[in-house]
């Protein structure tokens, strides 16, 4: 099964990403921790990753597209939760033709619709570890010490991507990319959407319950 997870940022998507790995036998997909993977063992496909991202260049579609089809290699027949990938229509039509090559295709695309108000709210409550990286929300899971991190004692603070003119200024950004996907779904009869301000477990159940009428 291949489930492509749209949404906001903030939205949850790599959230419900891990639950359908931990949960439900999923490979969970996330560019960023591919590129991150693939840079650090060395690989042609790293290397080639890491002369875009060193520069601070936005990564080309067929970069990307080579990125997935090794994953999708590596994974063969496991179920795979893509997140945050497509985020556009070339390549969505990208990863439909390389699914099609192994008679596979993209199930459904799911998304998790959040109103822009409650990502700001969401997002601007998020505080992150200076030494651990680990992540905190001041709203949903808190910190017992909201300036230190409950694991190693670091510092906690609000990165400048969280803070409501970035926020509002991505949200634009992701409104101008994921329209034309969403349409592009909507069009196969693919589109799923999901409430996300229900909370993490009655979203997940609710795609618990899509993943087991499609198995």
């Amino acid at each position: 099964m291949r489930l492509v997870l749209l949404g906001p940022p903030g939205s949850g998507k790599g959230t419900q990403a891990d639950l359908l790995a931990s949960q439900l036998g999923f490979v969970h997909y996330s560019t960023g921790e591919v590129f991150r993977e693939q840079i650090s063992q060395g690989t042609e496909l790293g290397r080639w990753v890491e002369s875009y991202v060193a520069r601070g260049a936005l990564v080309p579609d067929e970069v990307v597209l080579a990125v997935v089809e090794e994953f999708i290699r590596q994974h063969g027949q496991q179920s795979i939760a893509f997140d945050g990938f497509p985020r556009t229509v070339p390549q969505a039509t990208g990863l439909d033709e390389l699914l099609k090559r192994q008679s596979a295709q993209v199930d459904r695309a799911v998304l998790i619709d959040l109103s822009d108000d409650e990502v700001v709210r969401r997002l601007s409550s998020r505080r992150q570890c200076r030494n651990c990286s680990r992540i905190y929300n001041l709203s949903f899971s808190p910190p017992k010490n909201a300036s230190v991190c409950d694991v190693c004692g670091g510092e906690l603070y609000q990165r400048a991507d969280d803070q409501e003119e970035t926020i509002r200024s991505r949200l634009r950004v992701y409104a101008e990319q994921t329209s034309p996907l969403i349409d592009y779904y909507k069009q196969q009869g693919k589109l799923v959407r999901l409430d996300g301000s229900l909370g993490r477990d009655r979203v997940f159940a609710d795609l618990k319950q899509l993943v087991e009428q499609l198995r």
